[in-house]
């Protein structure tokens, strides 16, 4: 995957939470089910990361690797309890299918709690990866206003005329 798809992947992700984490402007409904389409972004977002976790847990780990991991696994497990304690409190998605969920004074509270962490730790995440988004957009932008005759291929053009 490229790194260009990775970026797609993740500012959709970016955009979609933005969305599903504000239920008071979307509207119950819209919550539930942007959180739903959510889901399925953050597993896409997962997959496609999971080479970069592979690879580093392959070279021996410095420190910073470490917490980075320690990081996307906690996100990870605070996510899963955000999307289960969501679905418990559901009122359109969990009815549609034919349930109701007991435990809501449990199930609520949960549900608040572990999405305000999740968006502590998502801030965390994006400022644990700001140096690769700085320099990707820094490679854009250079490589974007560079003149036709800096580039390697228009170059090599113009010598063959």
């Amino acid at each position: 995957m490229t790194t260009r798809n990775r970026l797609i992947v993740d500012i959709l992700a970016a955009v979609v939470y933005l969305i599903a984490a504000n239920p008071a402007v979307t509207g119950l409904a819209v919550h539930e089910w942007v959180s739903v389409g959510l889901v399925v972004v953050f597993v896409i977002h997962c997959a496609l990361s999971g080479d970069v976790i592979i690879a580093t847990i392959r070279k021996r780990l410095g420190a910073g690797a470490v917490l980075n991991l320690i990081l996307d696994a906690v996100t990870l497990v605070v996510f899963m309890v955000v999307t289960v304690s969501g679905l418990m409190v559901s009122r359109f998605l969990l009815p549609l299918l034919g349930f109701v969920a007991p435990g809501y004074f449990f199930w609520n509270p949960l549900h608040s709690i572990s999405a305000k962490v999740l968006l502590a730790l998502l801030l965390v995440h994006v400022v644990a990866h700001w140096r690769w988004l700085a320099a990707l957009f820094d490679f854009r932008r250079k490589a974007s206003a560079a003149s036709p005759v800096d580039k390697p291929e228009v170059v090599a053009k113009t010598k063959e005329k």
